[in-house]
């Protein structure tokens, strides 16, 4: 006898309904600002970029404003041209100075903002990269970019929101630059020339001492043969008689 399959209750197609709308609801909410990469060490120089997703199904992004650190500041930062884009950038005093290249700096950077050209930006589906080069990187664990994104139907998406170690994260988290310790100096490496300069020294001093010692044999066995074919030659010699 062949059974035929139930069809799907109304319950089962419920539930699927709502794990799609969950599923669905899951996307845009993940496609916020970012700064990449996510990692750098203290005291260093980077190149990073803020990736700015669309996240408007109607309008583009027309402005993106980064405001930095004020307890994290930076003493270089420079930014990469953007086809499209004009940039702006805002400074603030701070106090102590930061000293870059020997130089003491009573100025850092505080934002950077970046405005389309009419009927440009970024569009629906779309994405853009904002590339700037910082440095020498504070001595903090992380910086927080608080980043204002603005539409072109004037609504503006506020990612300002710093995220908790070990918490959920927010619904509208601001870009965060992990900072990790410099790695300790190098002199265990910088020994190891010298290392290999005193071995060398060593291979060079026994090279030539190894040299000597088979000159001095060779000559030995020269004056060896020297004074035999010597004494044969006496001894062929006939005797004067007196």
């Amino acid at each position: 006898m062949i059974r035929l399959r139930r069809p799907a209750t109304a319950a089962a197609l419920t539930l699927a309904a709502v794990a799609t709308a969950v599923l669905g609801l899951a996307g845009p909410a993940s496609a916020h600002v970012t700064v990449n990469p996510t990692e750098a060490k203290q005291g260093g120089y980077g190149r990073f970029a803020f990736r700015v997703p669309n996240e408007s199904d109607t309008a583009s992004t027309t402005k993106v404003e980064v405001n930095l650190p004020e307890n994290a500041p930076v003493g270089s930062v420079s930014t990469m041209p953007v086809p499209g884009w004009t940039v702006t950038v805002e400074k603030r005093k701070v106090d102590p100075p930061i000293e870059v290249h020997g130089s003491q700096l009573t100025e850092a950077v505080s934002k950077l903002t970046w405005t389309a050209a009419p009927n440009g930006g970024v569009k629906p589906g779309e994405f853009q990269e904002f590339p700037v080069s910082m440095g020498p990187l504070p001595q903090t664990d992380r910086m927080v970019f608080k980043v204002l994104q603005t539409y072109s139907d004037g609504n503006i998406s506020r990612w300002i929101e710093e995220p908790t170690p070990g918490g959920e994260e927010p619904e509208n988290p601001a870009p965060v630059l992990t900072l990790t310790a410099a790695s300790a100096s190098a002199s265990p490496v910088a020994s190891a020339p010298a290392a290999a300069a005193d071995d060398d020294d060593d291979d060079a001093d026994t090279g030539a001492a190894t040299a000597f010692g088979v000159a001095g044999l060779v000559a030995g066995l020269a004056g060896l043969v020297l004074g035999g074919l010597a004494f044969l030659r006496t001894r062929r010699e006939p005797v004067a008689k007196s």
